[in-house]
């Protein structure tokens, strides 16, 4: 499975970074201190008015998802490991289960990390990582270990973080995207057991640095990530070579005060129009905004009142391929439960909404949502839908959808109770296209319990 050899290598590089640190010494932890903590979440998922072309106008499922997480440290370096078991039950016969509801206990992060104080200047960090582990990087909208789905995103390789004590810092990361096994749907069915892989047919690197913004109110920030995939024996790809650069500001939400948050990504590169690998390479022009603005009013519930903007190209027709691709991005935090929901995604896609959320206690916190919906590109099949109208006679608005979320810790720090629901509203491209499905409107609702210990 390729495991064994590039993890080895990137602790290799850990070893081999680590002395040339300035000599400097590592921030170490009391000796032998062993840490366990985990987590077991059992969530039922319901969808009626089925948005897929194609697809029963009804979906449920039971997931279940373990996480087991250790670490020791002797000293100057810690080693961890954290087993994901993702398991899915009760898939109806009209659809396969898919990689992103199951994978069976899967050593998601296994690496071997140290910190030096004073690596380049005083009172500044370096901390160094290598092996199997999750990435959460930048507004996590390329990069993420997706936490609402009931798989995550694991990453194997090495990365290096530096901090300053003016908040500034620097990332540099290299690694192979895990890819998650079983693909086939009658194993996935069955909850069957198989080890991830990453090998060099997909690569993922780059970096980001921030700074903070004058009076440290917020953070100013600039990242590159380049994505390589090239075809395995059993798996065509589109050859995906694409180069993401970003630049976010964002400012700390307080009572009695507006914040902010812009981001700009801009993605080049090429792909090929198909998986033949006689398919024409296209070069790729692509691009990401997002935006909102909110103000915190000051009560004791913290509610923070925001309105939002997202927009992702979609492709039109010609020599150039324009889809924006999330790459590993989440999205549950900015448009859409993901699970078997997942109507929004970063491409082809212009959103305008507004947001309300509040704390009305220490165990509860809830928020809620709306926002109008429109395609980018007409012509595009939209969001993460799967429906197109190639003519574009549709038109570019498909609907609205609402949403909320309630979490509950019915035991604090030991059990929390989760509520998510949605209600996607169809018109013009969702209700018109040719493959749109005639279910009517989308009404999606789960129900979640979560231990920790």
């Amino acid at each position: 499975m390729n495991h064994p050899p590039l993890i080895l290598l990137s602790l290799g590089i850990v070893l081999a970074l680590a002395p040339s640190a300035h000599g400097q010494e590592p921030v170490g932890r009391p000796a032998e201190a062993v840490s366990v903590a985990g987590s077991i979440r059992v969530r039922y998922e319901a969808l009626e008015g089925q948005f897929r072309p194609g697809r029963p106008p009804r979906d449920d499922l039971w997931s279940l998802r373990s996480i087991l997480f250790a670490e020791w440290n002797p000293g100057p370096f810690r080693v961890a490991g954290e087993i994901h078991d993702s398991r899915a039950f009760g898939v109806g016969a009209g659809r396969a289960p898919t990689t992103g509801e199951v994978n069976v206990l899967e050593p998601v992060q296994l690496y071997l990390a140290s910190d030096f104080k004073d690596a380049l200047g005083k009172e500044s960090r370096l901390s160094l990582q290598a092996g199997r582990f999750t990435l959460n990087l930048g507004s996590r909208r390329l990069v993420a270990a997706d936490d609402y789905r009931n798989t995550t995103n694991g990453y194997t390789g090495a990365r290096a973080d530096l901090r300053f004590p003016d908040r500034s810092g620097a990332t540099l990361f290299y690694t192979l995207p895990q890819q998650r096994r079983p693909e086939d749907p009658e194993a996935l069915r069955n909850n069957s057991f198989e080890l991830d892989r990453e090998d060099g047919s997909q690569r993922l690197y780059g970096g980001y640095v921030s700074r903070p913004l004058p009076g440290g109110a917020g953070l100013a920030e600039a990242g590159y990530v380049r994505f390589r995939e090239t075809d395995r024996r059993d798996r065509p790809t589109r050859d995906r070579n694409l180069h993401s650069v970003s630049a976010r500001v964002i400012t700390d939400a307080k009572p009695g005060r507006i914040d902010y948050e812009l981001e700009l990504i801009r993605q080049t590169g090429h792909v090929r129009a198909s998986l033949q690998d006689s398919a024409p390479l296209l070069d790729v022009s692509a691009w990401f905004v997002h935006a909102d603005a909110g103000y915190s009013f000051q009560h004791v519930w913290r509610p923070r009142l925001s309105v939002e903007y997202d927009r992702a190209t979609g492709d039109d027709p010609g020599g150039r391929y324009t889809r924006f691709d999330t790459l590993f991005g989440m999205r549950r935090a900015d448009l859409a439960p993901a699970g078997i929901y997942a109507a929004l995604g970063r491409t082809n896609l212009e959103t305008l909404g507004l947001r309300l959320e509040a704390t009305p206690s220490r165990r509860l916190d809830v928020f809620a949502s709306g926002r109008a919906l429109w395609a980018d590109s007409a012509r595009d099949s939209f969001s993460t839908t799967g429906v197109r109208d190639p003519s574009g006679a549709s038109g570019r608005f498909a609907g609205y959808q609402f949403e909320g979320r309630a979490r509950y810790w019915i035991r604090p720090d030991a059990l929390r109770a989760e509520l998510n629901a949605a209600i996607l509203k169809k018109e013009g491209l969702l209700a018109e296209a040719p493959n749109a499905n005639p279910s009517g409107d989308t009404h999606y609702v789960s129900l979640a319990l979560t231990a920790s210990f």
